[in-house]
């Protein structure tokens, strides 16, 4: 990812939540994918992204991907789940279960989406220190270290452009101005920041940032695009009219043209493949 960063073309990593759509993406050709916490939330507990999720669900979740798939996961540790000590362990853990990119943020704790209302930011010397620590506990330099500020939302744009100046001085690898509310606020940090780090362009349907294509960000400067949430809004939206329609009518007839039948999904998944593999060893 280190190398592919240095790219002038922007890295396009969809949101993905489990192994399943790890694998269904990487199959779709993405060079890079997002493990949001709010995602594990969604799908793991079923709850909002309020800072519920914990560092070791992260982890159980993020290894269980990269030992799937092969494509470059950026992860998102939220806080850090707690202070310093903690992101020291976090960073520790994340890298062990095959993260390419770890993303920490500057909000207090319990964290929220950062685009719901109500946020709230640490002081930018705790976030350093944090940073610091995740620069410290990694133990490959081709794990990537992401800073995120969620502070334009409680401080203003040139606080949150500030914010951001501070944590790049520690030494990060890429930086994330989250919740840019239009096209002019995303120039400005482009014009700011395009030409020295990555920065990434976080793309929530419904969100407080004008949703623009790879292509259209790219060509403002920003060198990573994600699509965290999409996957598991488009599951859910799927997922609502498959239940009713089986539901009212007693069985999948109506929906066949829009599933995987068994041998399809085990086509996906790979299992003659699997199959094959374990008759070596019997």
């Amino acid at each position: 990812m280190k190398q592919r960063l240095q790219q002038p073309r922007p890295l396009l990593a969809p949101g993905v939540y489990d192994a399943l759509t790890a694998l269904v993406a990487e199959q779709a050709g993405f060079e890079a994918l997002y493990l949001s916490g709010a995602s594990i939330a969604y799908t793991r507990l079923g709850r909002s992204d309020v800072g519920l999720t914990t560092a070791t669900e992260v982890a159980d979740t993020l290894a269980q991907i990269t030992e799937r798939v092969r494509t470059p996961v950026i992860v998102d540790a939220d806080t850090g789940f707690g202070n310093a000590l903690n992101v020291l362990r976090t960073v520790h853990a994340f890298e062990r279960a095959g993260a390419a990119m770890i993303q920490l943020e500057d909000q207090t704790f319990p964290k929220r989406c950062g685009h719901l209302d109500g946020k709230g930011v640490v002081p930018v010397a705790e976030m350093q220190g944090k940073l610091r620590a995740a620069l410290d506990a990694r133990t490959r330099d081709t794990t990537l270290i992401l800073a995120r500020t969620d502070a334009l939302a409680v401080e203003g744009l040139d606080a949150a452009l500030d914010r951001a100046e501070a944590y790049l001085a520690c030494g990060v690898d890429a930086l994330f101005i989250e919740a840019l509310r239009t096209p002019a606020d995303m120039d400005t940090a482009c014009a700011r920041f395009a030409q020295r780090v990555p920065l990434l362009a976080n793309m929530v349907e419904g969100g407080k940032t004008p949703v623009q294509s790879a292509a259209e960000l790219g060509a403002r400067g920003f060198r990573i695009v994600i699509f965290p949430g999409g996957t598991a809004r488009a599951v859910a939206h799927t997922l609502q009219g498959y239940y009713a329609s089986l539901a009212a009518h007693g069985s999948t007839g109506p929906w066949r043209d829009r599933m995987l039948d068994f041998d399809g999904l085990n086509a996906v998944i790979g299992t003659p493949a699997l199959l094959a593999q374990g008759q070596q060893y019997g």
